[in-house]
C-alpha cells in the first residue's frame, strides 16, 4: 500500500536579511505516514517542528526533497491552486483555535464547505452530526468570545473534520487548553483516529504525545528517533517519551 503522507530528504534553509546568514532549519527529514496512522511530532525548540508542518500544510515549500501526500508531490501545486488543494485534502486544528470572532461557530466550522461553494442544504447535512459528536450542537449560534477554550477547540475540530480530510494536521492542539479539556480532546482525536482517519500532531506535551501510535522526534533538522507504541499502556508510553526527551536534550544519541 502506498503510504498517505511521503516525506522525502527535505531541507529548508532561511536566508535572514540582507543575505548576512543562513539558518538550517531542516536539514534532511525523511519519513512516511500510512493511513490512518496518528503520529506526533516532537522536538526542542528551533528542532524544526513548526517548519516541518508549515511545509506538510502547503504553508511554505522547502528548499529540497519533497513531500507526496496520497501520491502527489505537493511542490508541483500551483501558487494559485493551493489554497484548493489545503480546503480539499487536509484539515487544520491550531492551538490559538483560528477562529473568527465576527462569526458564529455555525458559520466558523461550515467557512471551508461555504469556500468551495457547496449548498446549504449540503452543508447542514455535514454539519449537525458531527456537532452533535462533539457536544457543540447548542453552541452553534454562539460566538467564540462567548464560549470556553474547549469549546472553541472542539468547533476547530469540528471545522477541520467536516470537507472529511485526508490528513488532520494539528499543531500544539492542547497548547490553549486546561487538563480537563486537552484530556477530552486528546480522547477526541483517539476515537477520530479509530475510525481512519490520519493525524499528524506536533506537540510539546508528553501527555498528548502519548495518545498517538507512533511519535517522531526532531533534533538539528533530522529525525532522530521514533517511538511506536504498540499496545503499550499511555502510563508506560509516557515514560518512554520522557526517556527520549531527556536523551535529546543531554544530547545523548539513540538510533533513528
Amino acid at each position: 500500500m502506498m503510504p498517505l503522507l511521503d516525506v522525502q530528504h527535505l531541507q529548508k534553509t532561511y536566508t535572514t536579511r540582507f543575505g548576512a546568514h543562513q539558518v538550517q532549519a531542516l536539514a534532511d527529514v525523511s519519513f512516511t505516514v500510512e493511513p490512518g496512522e496518528y503520529v506526533a511530532i516532537m522536538g526542542e525548540s528551533g528542532s524544526g517542528k513548526t517548519t516541518l508542518l508549515n511545509i506538510l500544510a502547503a504553508l511554505d515549500r522547502s528548499t529540497a526533497g519533497e513531500v507526496l501526500l496520497g501520491g502527489r508531490s505537493l511542490s508541483a501545486i500551483r501558487e494559485k491552486q493551493l489554497a484548493a488543494f489545503r480546503r480539499s485534502h487536509l484539515g487544520f486544528v491550531f492551538q490559538d483555535f483560528n477562529l473568527l470572532d465576527t462569526f458564529s461557530l455555525r458559520d466558523n466550522i461550515l467557512l471551508p464547505l461555504v469556500l468551495a461553494g457547496e449548498r446549504p442544504a449540503a452543508m447542514e447535512r455535514k454539519l449537525m452530526p458531527l456537532a452533535q459528536r462533539l457536544g457543540i450542537s447548542e453552541l452553534l449560534s454562539k460566538y467564540p468570545y462567548e464560549v470556553s477554550g474547549g469549546q472553541k477547540q472542539r468547533a476547530a475540530v469540528a471545522r477541520a473534520l467536516i470537507t472529511a480530510p485526508e490528513l488532520i494536521l494539528a499543531d500544539e492542539p492542547t497548547g490553549a487548553l486546561d487538563s480537563r479539556a486537552s484530556a477530552r480532546l486528546l480522547e477526541l482525536f483517539e476515537a477520530i483516529n479509530r475510525e481512519g482517519q490520519t493525524i499528524v500532531m506536533v506537540t510539546h506535551s508528553v501527555e498528548a504525545a502519548s495518545h498517538a501510535g507512533r511519535v517522531l522526534f526532531l533534533r538539528d533538522g533530522r529525525v532522530y528517533h521514533q517511538l511506536f507504541r504498540e499496545g503499550e499502556s499511555r502510563e508506560h508510553q509516557v515514560r518512554r517519551i520522557s526517556d527520549v526527551l531527556t536523551g535529546l536534550t543531554q544530547g545523548g544519541e539513540q538510533d533513528a
